[in-house]
């Protein structure tokens, strides 16, 4: 039988006390360098591959229709008044997708109150937002292109395109919703997800700067984007999800930048409502965040000892 998913520990120190037993850092430099914003976040101590998924741990569920699909975040590297435990939520049914809910912790997610909403200056498509150091990463409704609002000055900070990226269901993933274009985050810093004409569809990926945007490095893959249900980053390797309504699915392939090769992968990935709209790692909290049909859920994981 399988072992039970460990119970969802509300005291983060918890937490930080089993990641320092594991990578062997004392929890006061683990909270210290949470609060100094992780100095030399490049180097990936602690990284490795990818070896289980546990079963998933729902934390809300969106009531009104719009939101059967979404997308919801935490900043693993926030910028005051804002912390870890602030929880962003945009729930992305609709063709005037504006509003980002804020809340103080994942907790009040349940509850359904946010404490803040906040109307975008421009409407969002898709669910591949991300937050990080401060900011809202999206792409603007109908172009390949990704902005910055800033969450605390509440504007448009930055906004690029990304050269010959498809946009608006040229190459979503398997299950649509114009998710062309996905932000992700992981240890290394700020990655965009698409695909192009010139790849033929096959899954692009670009390292971005968080403050300017401009795209640092691109990387081309041989995993066709429309063939599987979605994706995500950790410590610079990219792992496909292969079904987004299959209940018992798996990661079939991780792509990895360092090197980049590609391999064939078999790990055990559960869609428990079956309608799987959005994956992220957070690299704070060393979970993925996923909503699936109306739930906003997180998955344990496991890395191999690089």
């Amino acid at each position: 039988g399988r072992t039970a998913a460990p119970r969802w520990d509300p005291q983060p120190l918890a937490y930080q006390e089993l990641q320092s037993e594991r990578t062997e850092v004392p929890v006061s430099r683990l909270l210290e360098e949470t609060t100094l914003g992780r100095p030399g976040s490049e180097d990936s101590a602690g990284c490795g591959e990818l070896v289980w998924v546990g079963e998933p741990v729902v934390f809300g569920r969106a009531e009104s229709i719009a939101g059967k699909y979404g997308v919801w975040m935490k900043d693993p590297e926030p910028v005051a008044p804002f912390t870890r435990e602030t929880t962003w939520r945009v729930d992305t049914v609709g063709t005037e997708v504006r509003q980002l809910f804020q809340y103080e912790a994942a907790e009040q997610l349940a509850q359904g109150y946010p404490a803040k909403v906040h109307i975008l200056p421009r409407p969002l498509e898709s669910t591949g937002a991300v937050v990080y150091r401060g900011g809202l990463f999206f792409q603007p409704r109908r172009s390949r292109a990704v902005a910055r609002y800033d969450l605390r000055g509440e504007a448009v900070t930055a906004e690029k395109e990304i050269p010959g990226a498809g946009y608006h269901g040229q190459y979503p993933y398997a299950w649509g919703g114009y998710t062309d274009i996905d932000l992700a985050v992981d240890e290394t810093g700020l990655w965009v997800i698409y695909s192009t004409e010139k790849a033929r569809g096959a899954i692009v990926l670009s390292k971005l700067d968080p403050e300017t945007l401009e795209i640092q490095r691109t990387w081309e893959t041989n995993i066709r984007k429309r063939g599987v249900a979605n994706s995500f980053i950790i410590c610079g390797t990219l792992y496909t999800v292969s079904s987004y309504s299959a209940p018992n699915t798996t990661i079939n392939f991780a792509y990895n930048t360092a090197t980049s090769t590609s391999r064939a992968l078999s790990i055990p990935f559960e869609n428990r409502f079956r309608y799987l709209s959005m994956v992220d790692y957070n690299p704070a909290e060393r979970q993925l965040f996923a909503w699936d049909s109306f739930n906003m859920v997180t998955y344990p994981i496991r890395l191999s000892q690089a």
